[in-house]
């Protein structure tokens, strides 16, 4: 059973930063790519940035590119989100995902079979 918990979340003024992370169980972590993805009140949920099970290379959605960096460590079973310039455009919760391992593609939200509870951040302006 996989089981993934993400912390790092909370409120933050615009311009500020933050720091994800997500902690996996299970001895599978590092087989496969993870991703974070974010859902904000009336919106489906959207993909932010992916990781392969290597560490390289990454992927990202173009509203973040530049200003987040997905990265992970293995012997920790952790993925993390480093969140830099937010701005109110990114609140939303925060979930990360273990990729299925089924396509080529880390951005569907189909892709991925496992999910974080969530967690909440709010960007103030």
């Amino acid at each position: 059973q996989v089981q993934l918990v993400e912390s790092g979340g909370g409120l933050v003024q615009a311009g500020g930063s933050l720091r994800l992370s997500c902690a996996a169980s299970g001895r599978t972590f590092s087989n496969y790519a993870m991703g974070w993805f974010r859902q904000a009140p009336g919106k489906e949920r959207e993909f932010v940035a992916a990781i392969t099970w290597s560490g390289g290379p990454t992927y990202y959605a173009d509203s973040v590119k530049g200003r987040f960096t997905i990265s992970r460590d293995n012997a920790k079973n952790t993925v993390y989100l480093q969140m830099n310039s937010l701005k109110p455009e990114d609140t939303a919760v925060y979930y990360c995902a273990r990729h299925l391992g089924l396509s080529s593609s880390f951005y569907p939200v189909s892709g991925y079979g496992y999910w974080g509870q969530g967690t909440q951040v709010t960007v103030s302006s």
